[in-house]
């Protein structure tokens, strides 16, 4: 009892723990767990000297004892016989090869030694160990059972005492990659690897948070380092197919997901993702085709019933309307599985006229989305009334911006709210031989992300305070650089490109600022229509103000209202196009656009349907179509529950002009 006791004393209270084992052995002079007990205690006490005086005599009469030579080793370590406590930790390790903390020490030992590639085996060795550490089991059930605040918690904590354990540098990526906090994420993974250069599943992790945060061309390296390794591992080739799609390489992604599944048949998801690389490459037939093998395999899969629904002219059967409910009375059904079937059930019920289901279903998914990625609408009402404060017209004047030179490509960005017929705007210039279309890049926001400071409850009052300490030429090297990260997209080298991203509405004033030669098209459409097509519509990430139909009228507000002021401060600079006067009357509204962004026009323009480009938006097969109009007023069907809606848009509601 008392060894037991002693024993647990020592993480806690080293000194405590000594004075244990002193009391035992003035009974029991050569009781060897008290003599290892008390090394270990002074060891942790600082007193590493004083360690040795009990450890080295214990190490001769227990040759076979790990701990021991564990012991032994870091006390060697601290007293500056680093090639003794090399020697003494293999001893360990070879005697207790399950020992984490023996590859964990040997590893760091190795490195300070000048022998990387020892210290990344070592490392390698440790990760296999760490994953039965108990200071690790609290965190990994955290991880499990999706308790992020609890694995944070403790993963930190951990790091603190072992800031080189390379398993846990990797869970706490894991932990921040789910918060979206990806640049954390990265530099955790990097420290990792740095480490252990090894690590295979650090690495297959960083290429995975390269490839979300839309940096393919950095992530391609990582997954055909690991291929090269083990060339039939089907999480790689996954790795890889994805990475090829992001650099809109769809046919070396289909390929490589057509491997997989020769080997590996009975993969749903594996299904899916082709699927999602054959609508993008407009083979609607094979993806429609790849969706329901996934659901065959896995009826559960939400994601694939409501890539289906995403499809927009997809229409489901009565059987799969009742196989989406019976998935929904489920209690065992996955949180994510049942928010993709709440939006793919709602989806269905409005194709066949049950809009009051339809709508419930709508607002049951949005909610449980909401509960999970929360939006302050007052937080955006402060910016849009910074930025009205601080980009004045003398703001601008007095930071006369450099033209980026006349070579470089012109962006062209296509700014507002999703599902406002941006997309057809997007496929109409695409269309022109001048221009090229990309995604929706978010290059723009990455760049705030950099101006504000990586901190995530950072005051977005710093990227006007950045903005106004910056001279005209640091403001065209942030243009430069703008221009230098999207150009892994640019593949054409047409004079013009396409940058998509909607949000970049919040950022005019900044793009103005870097960019003086970009065109700007706020693309807009009814707020009742926009908003609730937008509420209707299931985002991967981001876009958390359509969860709820209030914020969404707000948003749009404030978005009218910002775009308005750089109207009066920039007049001239801004091109609108309204959906309904695109819908109602194609060919001016397009000579129009074309005549702004400085193009001749093209009849080709007018045929944006044939473009063969791939399109990745929820509106790709929509736009691969004539220009039609029955989708105008659909909203209409839905007004007895658009109060929220209305109130949250106030008097942008009577003011839209269409």
């Amino acid at each position: 009892m008392a060894i037991a006791h002693a024993q647990r004393l020592l993480e806690k209270n080293p000194d405590l723990a000594a004075e244990q084992a002193r009391e035992i052995l003035n009974v029991d002079p050569a009781h060897p767990a008290a003599r290892l007990i008390l090394g270990a205690a002074l060891r942790r006490g600082g007193r590493a000297r004083q360690a040795l005086d009990v450890l080295e005599p214990l190490g001769r009469e227990l040759p076979h004892a790990a701990p021991v030579y564990l012991e032994l080793g870091v006390a060697r370590a601290e007293t500056g016989r680093l090639p003794e406590a090399i020697a003494a930790l293999r001893r360990a390790v070879q005697l207790q090869p399950a020992s984490a903390d023996g590859w964990r020490f040997l590893a760091d030992y190795l490195q300070a030694a000048g022998d990387p590639a020892g210290a990344g085996d070592a490392r390698v060795r440790y990760v296999a160990a760490a994953a039965r550490d108990p200071r690790l089991k609290e965190a990994a059930t955290g991880l499990m059972h999706n308790d992020l605040p609890l694995a944070d918690r403790r993963l930190r904590a951990h790091l603190a005492i072992y800031p080189t354990d390379v398993a846990a540098l990797r869970m706490l990526a894991e932990v921040a990659g789910r918060l979206r906090n990806y640049a954390e994420a990265q530099e955790l993974l990097e420290r990792c690897l740095d480490l252990a250069p090894e690590f295979d599943a650090a690495r297959q992790n960083y290429a995975g948070i390269l490839n979300r945060q839309a940096k393919p061309a950095a992530a391609l390296p990582q997954a055909e380092r690991l291929l090269a390794k083990d060339a039939g591992n089907p999480g790689y080739l996954n790795l890889k197919a994805a990475i090829l799609a992001n650099l809109g390489d769809y046919q070396g992604s289909i390929d490589l997901y057509g491997k997989v599944l020769r080997d590996h048949p009975r993969q749903p998801k594996v299904w899916m993702s082709l699927a999602h690389a054959l609508k993008t490459a407009r083979r609607v037939d094979e993806s429609v085709t790849a969706y329901r093998r996934a659901v065959e395999m896995e009826p559960t899969l939400g994601e694939a019933y409501w890539s289906l629904a995403n499809l927009k002219t997809f229409r489901f059967s009565a059987q799969d309307v009742g196989a989406m409910q019976s998935a929904l009375e489920r209690t065992d059904l996955d949180e994510e599985d049942r928010l993709h079937f709440e939006f793919a059930l709602g989806k269905a019920l409005e194709d066949e006229g049950s809009y009051e289901s339809s709508f419930a279903h709508y607002a049951a998914g949005n909610a449980q989305h909401r509960r999970h990625h929360p939006y302050s609408a007052e937080e955006t009402r402060r910016f849009v009334s910074r930025s009205k404060r601080e980009f004045t017209a003398e703001f601008f004047s007095a930071r006369e911006a450099t033209a980026n030179p006349p070579a470089s490509p012109v962006p062209i960005f296509v700014v507002g709210l999703p599902r406002a017929g941006s997309t057809l705007v997007e496929q109409i210039l695409a269309s022109h031989p001048a221009v090229e279309g990309t995604i929706e890049l978010p290059d723009i926001p990455q760049l705030v992300r950099e101006l504000i400071g990586r901190d995530e409850d950072a005051d977005q009052a710093r990227l006007f305070e950045a903005l106004a300490a910056l001279t005209p030429p640091q403001l065209a090297e942030l243009g430069e650089r703008y221009l230098a990260s999207t150009r892994v997209h640019r593949t054409r080298g047409a004079p013009y490109f396409i940058d998509k991203m909607p949000n970049n509405c919040l950022y005019v004033g900044l793009i103005e600022l870097i960019l003086p030669n970009a065109k700007i098209i706020d693309a807009r459409r009814h707020p009742l229509g926009c908003c609730f097509s937008a509420f209707k519509q299931h985002f991967s990430r981001g876009q958390s103000f359509t969860y709820g139909l209030e914020d969404l009228g707000r948003y749009y507000a404030d978005y009218v209202d910002l775009m308005a002021h750089f109207d009066e401060v920039l007049p001239g600079r801004v091109h609108r196009v309204f959906y309904e006067a695109m819908v109602r009357d194609t060919e001016s509204e397009v000579r129009r656009l074309l005549e702004y962004c400085g193009l001749a026009f093209d009849e080709r323009c007018l045929k944006f349907y044939d473009n063969e480009r791939p399109v990745r938006t929820a509106s790709s097969e929509q736009v691969r179509r004539p220009i039609f109009t029955e989708g105008l007023d659909h909203w209409r069907h839905y007004e007895p529950w658009l109060g929220p809606l209305k109130r949250g848009l106030g008097e942008a509601l009577t003011a839209y002009p269409h």
